[in-house]
């Protein structure tokens, strides 16, 4: 079960969970457009594609289908941004510019950090940058918790 706060500023949402795989497993899982296309995506919200260049500078872009979601009118989602950070197993930075946000041209930044504990991996995503999207924080706080679920299902497979 993830656990999921959004920070007393409303600036950001934290979502963690732990996942019985090495960290190198769920950065691959992170990192990779195949596996992305195969575990970021749901019947509610269909994935036409998934791009990803991981490294610093490179960029990302993910498409979906419509499906049965809606958030600010759009339910064609498309979300793209860069690369800030890249330090294979342990952290991915990237900027996050959504199509479905209050403002679509905002930038905000999602950082996900993965902790070896044992055999497993402790994973922290944090999306920050969401004071003055309102609309968009509030879908993210149920929607990080589903994302982190489905790598962990996909990962543990």
């Amino acid at each position: 079960m993830p656990t999921t706060i959004i920070t007393p500023s409303q600036d950001a949402i934290v979502s963690e969970i732990q996942i019985a795989a090495p960290a190198e497993r769920v950065f691959k899982a992170l990192t990779d457009a195949d596996e992305l296309q195969r575990w970021f995506t749901g019947p509610e919200c269909p994935v036409k594609f998934w791009k990803m260049d991981a490294r610093v500078g490179g960029h990302y872009s993910y498409a979906t289908q419509k499906g049965s979601i809606v958030v600010n009118g759009i339910s064609e989602f498309e979300c793209r941004g860069k690369i800030l950070e890249c330090d294979p197993p342990r952290l991915l930075v990237y900027t996050w510019i959504a199509n479905w946000h209050d403002d679509p041209k905002s930038s905000t930044v999602v950082r996900w950090e993965l902790t070896q504990k044992g055999s497993g991996t402790h994973v922290r995503v944090t999306h920050s940058g969401l004071s003055n999207l309102p609309v968009a924080r509030k879908d993210y706080t149920g929607g990080w918790p589903g994302v982190v679920e489905m790598l962990k299902k996909f990962v543990e497979g």
